[in-house]
């Protein structure tokens, strides 16, 4: 018997990027239990891979990067209420892990991101996306409300663009979410173009950028006189390391930095 294709394909490919494709494009790269679980582990084995230093995200296939939740055909009810229980937390571990990665994280848009693949998109640190991607939260039109992604959603949209998304279930163009900075770019090729800003990250100190990543998450909900409090602490951190001596000596010397990653 055939074996069946991986749920997520990854490859490490040059310049420290680990690229990661979610592969079931028969169903739009539809969010099933067993998809969010591989993504999981993929990006946690990212994670604990020391010549990875950045990651992409796209979807196989022209027609979606990730189309939400699948509702049939291996979906989150198929195993019984428990099962569906765990899978929906599956996805909220996968959304934190995300930003605990401690390295850039860039999606590649290469068609519709909806629903849950609209949070995972935002979940990113950098966003790709083609043209003609469509880009929202329809999950009203079928009697659910994004629940999870919420998380995502009020971090990243303004106010009255979320309260129309969710309730209207409008979809964004490529062009709108670029106009909303909800994206970084829009390229006829996501994937050249996230893999560019993915080699473009994973040139820095790794150590610098995992302590700017880690910064940026904890200090984002915090008040402001904490926020600077922490901030403050680690600036001192930065200072400590190896890396950050190395830059300031090579911008110095007028040489390339040789980072260590300490």
């Amino acid at each position: 018997m055939e074996e069946p294709a991986p749920l997520v394909l990854s490859e490490r490919l040059e310049g420290g990027v680990a690229l990661l494709t979610l592969n079931r494009p028969d169903r739009r790269n539809a969010l099933s239990p067993g998809l969010v679980a591989a993504l999981h582990d993929a990006v946690l084995a990212a994670g604990q891979d020391a010549e990875v230093r950045a990651v992409v995200i796209t979807g196989a296939g022209d027609r979606a990067f990730c189309a939400g939740g699948d509702l049939g055909g291996g979906g989150f009810t198929d195993d019984g209420a428990l099962a569906a229980i765990r899978g929906r937390g599956r996805f909220a571990e996968l959304l934190l892990a995300l930003r605990r990665l401690g390295k850039p994280v860039v999606a590649a848009v290469n068609g519709d991101a909806l629903g849950g693949g609209f949070g995972l998109m935002l979940g990113c640190d950098m966003v790709v996306a083609r043209p003609g991607a469509r880009l929202g939260t329809p999950e009203v039109k079928v009697g659910l409300f994004p629940m999870i992604i919420l998380a995502e959603l009020q971090r990243c949209l303004p106010p009255k663009l979320l309260s129309e998304l969710v309730f209207t279930a409008r979809l964004l163009s490529a062009e709108e979410a670029l106009s909303a900075q909800l994206i970084n770019r829009v390229e006829d090729d996501a994937l050249a173009g996230a893999l560019a800003l993915a080699r473009t990250a994973a040139s820095f100190s790794p150590a610098v950028v995992r302590l700017g990543k880690d910064a940026m998450f904890m200090a984002a909900d915090l008040p402001y006189e904490p926020a600077l409090r922490y901030l403050h602490g680690q600036l001192e951190a930065n200072l400590m390391s190896e890396d950050s001596a190395e830059g300031i000596m090579a911008f110095l010397g007028k040489r390339p930095p040789v980072w260590s990653g300490r």
